[in-house]
């Protein structure tokens, strides 16, 4: 049962990473899942919905849909609202039921794309991983269908950003596109002709991989500090009982520039999906409360969301980053701009 969490919220969830990866790239967003869930995916887990209009929709999955399949009224449904909403493309998203169901939705997308004249690709979700697996597979899928090559710039692309990792961190610099916060569909079309690739979060890598092997484009991993667009993980770090608790490329980036600026060691407790290759051996992985809590245990300091004070030590020296995936708008206030480390790291 170590996977269980008692105290501790769990991560936002894959489906929400999705609809969070496309918000503002003028697509519609289906999600095949009962009626009443958006309320999650539109509302809880988007700090944007009340400011920037997105097409996401539920199917409206029912008892008798869920056992019989009835992919024509699904088809139907999503071709009525795309000739009323007219997107510039349809990403179909799983949950749990048309999961296990074994629902064929790259056949729908075939379907779709016939009978709409969109280009149509599935999100590989089913409401059983974190956000950061959402948003890689939203990323993905959406470049494996929509990016072409594109003019050479000497711009770079900020890749995997979104507000539940990036809730008010702003980038500066060169920037051909961001993928996909503060842009549009537009923008990111332009990705292909970039010359770097900076994978900011860990749900990038995949574009990342698929933009290298196919447009050729290089890529780093980590925050762009003074828009010096290096590598995290090229930063050796060696063990310490200081602990960076979250996302493993930004608790990674900020964990190497406070050894660039202090010389002090600090550790990455990684507790969201995508971890592999993005760790080093000093760090740990962590996907349950009570491996997270074990990890904390000899701990000197923490670098974490304020959630995390409930199964830290109790004396332990503790700094607040909070990470709108884990608390949600409990601290959204608090949320600072990564890029700015004196906004949360105020003594090493």
């Amino acid at each position: 049962m170590n996977k269980v969490y008692k105290i501790l919220p769990v991560y936002t969830g894959d489906v929400s990473g999705a609809a969070s990866a496309l918000y503002e790239l003028g697509g519609m967003t289906v999600i095949h899942d009962p009626s009443g869930c958006n309320s999650t995916y539109n509302t809880h887990d988007e700090v944007r919905w009340y400011d920037k209009e997105s097409l996401i929709y539920i199917s409206g999955l029912n008892d008798i849909d869920a056992i019989t399949g009835n992919d024509d009224k699904f088809i139907e449904d999503i071709c009525y609202a795309a000739g009323k909403m007219k997107p510039k493309f349809i990403a179909l998203a799983n949950s749990p039921l048309p999961y296990l169901n074994g629902t064929d939705f790259k056949g729908i997308t075939r379907i779709l794309e016939k009978k709409t004249g969109l280009p149509c690709f599935y999100i590989k979700t089913n409401a059983m991983h974190d956000y950061s697996k959402g948003v890689s597979e939203a990323f993905l899928s959406f470049a494996k269908r929509m990016l072409e090559p594109a003019e050479k710039t000497a711009g770079i692309n900020i890749v995997g950003a979104t507000p539940l990792d990036l809730t008010n961190t702003v980038f500066e610099g060169e920037i051909n596109a961001n993928i996909a916060y503060g842009t549009d569909l537009e923008s990111v079309l332009k990705a292909p002709g970039a010359s770097l690739n900076v994978a900011v979060t860990s749900a990038g890598i995949g574009m990342c991989e698929y933009m290298k092997e196919r447009f050729g484009i290089p890529y780093v991993c980590g925050l762009p500090w003074d828009s010096e667009y290096k590598d995290y993980r090229d930063v050796r770090r060696g063990s310490s009982k200081r602990y960076i608790v979250g996302e493993p490329v930004i608790s990674g980036s900020i964990a190497a520039r406070l050894k660039v600026l202090t010389g002090k060691d600090y550790n990455v407790v990684a507790t969201t999906e995508i971890t592999e290759g993005l760790l080093l051996p000093c760090d740990k992985k962590c996907h349950g409360e009570e491996e997270i809590q074990r990890a904390l245990a000899d701990a000197e300091q923490i670098i974490a969301d304020p959630l995390f004070r409930l199964i830290a030590p109790k004396d332990v020296k503790f700094t607040e980053l909070p990470h709108f995936a884990m608390s949600g708008r409990l601290y959204r206030k608090r949320i600072p701009n990564l890029m700015n480390m004196e906004e949360y790291i105020h003594e090493s």
